[in-house]
């Protein structure tokens, strides 16, 4: 009942549900006193000429199972919400069974995270059981956004390279899992000058990686790359204390071209990786950054581990 704004809608339900129980029961009692007609107990509609509807009381069986219902209705709503903002006797709420269970299952499963605690990402990687528990926590948190395979897509960072647009450590994995990241890159057409400049500077920051561009526009927009600079650096290699991502590889995380790369100078980007730390606990979280770290790792792990 908490998504309605004003308590009368909970006494309006509460009302409402003791109304239909009643009238139910009103029903159950005016169909039971029911008689067989002496003459002609029908009630006088007629199918396919000679079919009629007969008039018979409920049958005894089929009334006491309806009362069986309503009685069951009443006790039920006595000891479990149902009854608008009443909470029932027994407290029961869906959150409560949720977490319970869930403290339940983190009990249960305590002593296998337990000998991975003190297990480093390089550790983590080479020991199978932990890298199955990791690749099922990916697959149900991460997967959507990330894909099963971790490759990502448009918008949506690849984990299986190595550009790292914050960091590559365990310790930064567990962090942007468990709190987040947002990483924000603000619109600068109005600060390069107009479409014209945005078209220029998307070439120079083409060309940076060596990928084809128009040699000319892209020497136009150099002298204007300090506005890009701060953040990117002089050369373009980015900067992982801001989140910054190297220009000059060739790897593209919102599209390749002059128009993608132009609309992001011009609109800028705000990409959202939402916190994971309450859904997970800091062992799944540990064990997980271990699975999210090897992915980046190719063969050298899966050498080192034979």
């Amino acid at each position: 009942m908490s998504d309605f704004i004003h308590s009368g809608w909970g006494l309006f339900v509460a009302v409402a549900t003791v109304v239909s129980l009643v009238a139910c029961l009103a029903l159950l009692i005016i169909a039971a006193r029911r008689r067989v007609m002496a003459n002609d107990n029908t009630t006088g509609h007629v199918w396919d000429e000679d079919l009629r509807e007969l008039n018979n009381p409920l049958p005894r069986w089929w009334m006491w199972l309806f009362v069986i219902t309503v009685v069951f209705s009443a006790i039920y709503l006595a000891f479990y919400p149902g009854l608008g903002t009443y909470a029932g006797t027994l407290k029961w709420t869906s959150v409560n069974q949720y977490e319970a269970e869930q403290e339940r299952a983190r009990a249960a499963m305590a002593p296998v995270y337990a000998q991975f605690a003190a297990m480093d990402a390089a550790a983590l990687a080479k020991n199978e059981q932990a890298m199955g528990i990791g690749q099922r926590l990916f697959l149900n948190n991460c997967a959507q956004c990330h894909g099963s395979d971790g490759r990502g897509s448009r918008g949506f960072p690849d984990l299986t390279d190595r550009d790292w647009l914050g960091g590559d450590s365990h310790d930064y994995i567990k962090t942007v899992i468990a709190e987040g990241r947002t990483g924000v890159m603000p619109p600068l057409g109005a600060a390069l000058g107009g479409s014209e400049d945005v078209r220029n500077m998307a070439h120079y920051v083409m060309s940076l990686s060596g990928s084809p561009h128009n040699s000319a526009w892209a020497q136009l927009a150099k002298p204007k790359w300090g506005v890009c600079a701060a953040c990117h650096g002089p050369e373009g290699k980015g900067n992982q204390a801001l989140g910054a991502p190297n220009l000059t590889d060739r790897i593209w995380l919102h599209g390749w071209g002059e128009r993608a790369i132009a609309g992001v100078i011009t609109n800028g980007i705000n990409n959202v990786m939402p916190p994971q730390g309450k859904l997970l606990t800091a062992e799944q979280i540990h064990v997980l950054g271990g699975y999210v770290w090897s992915l980046s790792q190719g063969t050298a792990v899966a050498a080192s581990g034979n």
